[in-house]
């Protein structure tokens, strides 16, 4: 059995009359990637905050690496790292000049040996002795998240820490986190990004008004929403016609000769919806199965779409 290298509660948070969290309960087991998403406002970085012990919780629960984040803070914090929504980078020193600082703030032995180590790994070598400032966004977001693995640690917070980069640089910080999660490290992601945590994921949890209204694997999620249907595309308007006939229930495009079947995408009834076609002598051109995406799900159990969708 995977243990957990995070467990939370009864996590309730409020300021005021005004509740952040209400009571939310999860495991993040070891070894993984555990995607928090939700609408602005939701109560992802007052999570975040709060396992990271930076923020105190009113009541609940909460162990990181196996420690009270109350009574333990100190063990907590040798173990955890922090990128937040914004670089805590120094733009006026250069980005070896930032993580030697990083090593020397953790007292890490052999400090300018684990510098070079993180300078090659992120691709930052070139740009090493020049200031941050003339970084671009992506460049800093990389070194920000090489400043945060001074230290090894276990577990790793990330809160939207590909907001505002262009998809090459989104891409190459998917690729630091797979490796890093292939080395043992649990990455507990917060996201406006719901491709993000698709490709990232092992497991989501979705997050509105300070409650946990879903969880499970990406692909677990966009199975409770419907929408699932098989697309087929025909030569003609006759084999459209007469496939629309024989399968009933579906949405035609007479212009791209499309016909949006309803199917719940199983083995079992495509077969049976193939078999149909071939009975009655009717060939499909091109056929395919489309499934809810996160952003559906996203959509139906917040009731608006996420900000990702909205940007757009």
């Amino acid at each position: 059995m995977t243990s957990s290298a995070i467990a939370v509660s009864g996590l309730r948070k409020a300021y005021g009359d005004r509740v952040v969290l209400d009571g939310i309960d999860f495991e993040v087991a070891e070894g993984s990637v555990f995607s928090m998403l939700g609408p602005n406002g939701a109560g992802k970085t007052t999570t975040v905050n709060v396992l990271a012990t930076l923020l105190k919780a009113d009541s609940g629960t909460v162990h990181v690496a196996g420690h009270d984040v109350v009574t333990a803070t100190r063990q907590v914090r040798a173990a955890i790292g922090v990128t937040g929504q914004f670089a805590a980078v120094d733009e006026l020193l250069s980005g070896r000049e930032n993580l030697q600082l990083m090593a020397d703030l953790k007292r890490v032995r052999s400090g300018e040996r684990v510098v070079e180590r993180l300078l090659e790994r992120f691709d930052l070598v070139e740009s090493a002795d020049k200031r941050i400032s003339t970084y671009s966004g992506g460049m800093t977001r990389k070194l920000d998240l090489a400043m945060t693995l001074v230290g090894d640690p276990r577990i790793i917070f990330l809160d939207e820490p590909t907001t505002g980069l262009d998809p090459r640089s989104r891409r190459t910080m998917w690729g630091i986190v797979r490796e890093l999660v292939a080395g043992g490290t649990t990455i507990f992601l917060t996201t406006q990004y719901l491709d993000e945590a698709d490709h990232l994921s092992d497991r989501v949890v979705v997050l509105d008004q300070g409650r946990l209204v879903a969880e499970g694997t990406p692909d677990e999620l966009k199975r409770q929403v419907p929408g699932t249907h098989v697309r087929l595309r025909f030569a003609d308007l006759d084999e459209l016609d007469a496939a629309a006939r024989v399968l009933g229930g579906g949405t035609r495009d007479d212009q791209e000769l499309l016909l949006r079947v309803p199917s719940d995408g199983q083995s079992k009834s495509l077969r049976a919806l193939l078999d149909r076609l071939d009975e009655y002598r009717l060939n499909a051109q091109e056929f395919s199965v489309h499934t809810p995406d996160l952003d559906d799900v996203f959509l139906a159990l917040t009731g608006h779409p996420s900000e990702e969708a909205i940007a757009s």
